[in-house]
C-alpha cells in the first residue's frame, strides 16, 4: 500500500518525504496513511500544513494522518491537540522502517549524534537529485526554531556521500544537490575532518560521470578555503550559489546573532564572482525584524545590488515562540509586510537585469518536466527538450521570470 506524503518547507524535507515513502507503509489490511512533513521556519508554514491536514481529514475521512518535521518537534502540542491527527513521528526516527511500526513521539531529536546517509537514488517528480549531507544547527540565532527541530548539527561520512552520488549517476542522474540544514557545517563532527570543499572534491574526482554539482543555501561566513578553490577550478560545480544573508545591516546582524557583517557579505560576492566570472547568487532576507528602522531596513535593500543578487527568498519576520526575537521590540505588522512587498520589488527588479543580459547569451540548460530547464547559473528557461537532456541554447528573450531559449 503507498504512502501519500505532503511536504512543506525546504529541501531537504523533500528528499525526507521520498524516503518515508518507503519507510512508512502500512502493514497489509491497515488504513491508508498520509504523512504530513512539516515545516516551522515561519508561524504561515505551520498555519498551511495545520489547513492542510483539515482538508485531508475532510477528503479522506478513512485516512490516517501522521505528523511528523520540524513543526511537529516544535509545535507538538498543536499537532498533538489536532482531532484529526492520529499521531504524531519524532523528525530524529522519521526515516526509519521501525519508527513506523512503534511509537517515537518527537523528542529526541536533540539526542542525535549521527547521520545515516539516504538510500534514494533520485525524487520522484524532480530531474536533479538531492542528497542530504548534512543535519542540525549547532548555532543561536535569535530568530530562529530549526535547531530545536532538527537537533545538533550532524554529517553524512565522505565515502557514504560518493557512494550515494555514484548510484544516482548509475541511474541516470544528470544533477545532485547537496542539501542540508547548515551544509558549511559539514564534516566538523566528524573523525576524518575536512569541511564541504573537500566533500566536493571527492565527489567530482569519485563520480566522474556527474555532469552537475549544486549547493543548496550556505553561510557565505562558513565557507572554506577548498569551497572556494573549487568554485574557481570545478567547472562540474555549478556558478550558482543561495546566501543566507538575512539582513544588510550590522546591529540588526548583531541582533539576529549572525555571524558575519555586511562587508563580509559583500567581500565574498565579489571574491566568488572574480574566481568564477558569471557567477550568480540568491539569498534568503528577513524584512521587519523586531527594532529595525528604516535606515536599517534600506541596506538590506541596497544589499541587494551592493553583493549583486539576484534571486531573492524574501520572509516577513514571523516570531517563533521561544526565540529571542519573540521577546524584542517588534515593528508594525502593517510595516513588516510593506518592506517585504518593497524587498520583492527590488528583488523582482534584480532579477529582471539578469534575465535582459541573457538576451542574446548561449547558455547549456538541463531540460526538466514541462518544458522547462535550468541554466548553469540555475536561472529558468523555457524551451523543447528531453528531460535529463543538456542542451546548448541561445537565450532569444524573457517573460520576466523565464528565460526562452530561440
Amino acid at each position: 500500500m503507498d504512502v501519500e506524503t505532503l511536504t512543506f518547507g525546504c529541501r531537504l524535507n523533500i528528499v525526507e518525504s521520498e524516503v518515508m515513502r518507503q519507510a512508512a507503509r502500512p502493514e497489509a489490511g491497515a488504513r491508508s496513511r498520509v504523512v504530513v512533513n512539516t515545516c516551522a521556519v515561519t508561524a504561515e508554514a505551520g498555519r498551511q500544513a495545520r489547513k492542510a491536514i483539515r482538508r485531508v481529514a475532510r477528503e479522506r475521512p478513512d485516512a490516517e494522518i501522521v505528523v511528523t518535521g520540524c513543526g511537529a518537534e516544535v509545535e507538538t502540542d498543536l499537532y498533538a491537540a489536532m482531532p484529526e491527527v492520529a499521531r504524531l513521528v519524532g523528525n530524529s526516527d522519521k526515516l526509519a522502517p521501525r519508527a513506523w511500526r512503534e511509537p517515537t513521539p518527537p523528542g529526541a531529536v536533540m539526542e542525535a549524534r549521527a547521520l545515516a546517509p539516504t538510500a534514494i537514488t533520485g525524487v520522484a517528480g524532480h530531474t536533479r537529485a538531492f542528497v542530504p549531507v548534512q543535519n542540525g544547527c549547532d548555532h543561536a540565532c535569535t530568530f530562529c526554531v530549526i535547531p530545536f527541530g532538527r537537533g545538533r548539527s550532524r554529517s553524512v561520512p565522505e565515502a557514504a556521500v560518493v557512494e550515494q552520488v555514484a548510484r544516482i549517476v548509475e541511474h541516470g542522474g544528470r544533477e545532485v544537490v547537496l542539501t542540508g540544514v547548515d551544509l558549511t557545517a559539514y564534516g566538523r563532527d566528524l573523525a576524518q575532518g575536512g569541511g564541504l570543499g573537500r566533500l566536493v572534491r571527492a565527489i567530482l574526482s569519485g563520480v566522474p560521470g556527474l555532469a552537475r554539482l549544486r549547493l543548496s543555501s550556505i553561510d557565505s561566513i562558513e565557507a572554506d578555503a577548498d569551497l572556494v578553490a573549487a568554485l574557481a577550478e570545478e567547472a562540474r560545480l555549478m556558478p550558482h550559489l543561495h546566501l543566507s544573508l538575512q539582513a544588510g545591516d550590522d546591529l540588526v546582524l548583531k541582533r539576529m546573532k549572525r555571524r558575519h557583517a555586511r562587508a563580509d557579505a559583500i567581500r565574498f560576492c565579489e571574491t566568488i564572482r572574480r574566481l568564477r566570472p558569471g557567477a550568480v547568487f540568491g539569498a534568503d532576507l528577513i524584512a521587519g525584524f523586531p527594532t529595525e528602522t528604516e535606515a536599517q531596513f534600506a541596506r538590506t535593500l541596497d544589499l541587494v545590488e551592493a553583493c549583486g543578487l539576484t534571486h531573492l527568498h524574501v520572509f516577513p519576520f514571523s516570531p517563533r515562540p521561544g526565540t529571542p526575537a519573540a521577546r524584542m521590540p517588534p515593528v508594525d505588522p502593517g510595516l513588516v509586510r510593506e518592506r517585504a512587498a518593497r524587498l520583492r520589488d527590488v528583488g523582482a527588479a534584480a532579477l529582471r537585469r539578469h534575465l535582459d543580459a541573457e538576451v542574446g547569451e548561449s547558455r547549456l540548460v538541463l531540460a526538466e518536466r514541462g518544458g522547462t530547464g535550468r541554466t548553469e547559473a540555475f536561472t529558468p528557461v523555457r524551451l523543447t527538450a528531453e528531460p535529463g537532456e543538456i542542451r546548448a541554447v541561445r537565450i532569444a528573450g524573457h517573460d520576466g521570470r523565464t528565460l526562452i531559449a530561440g
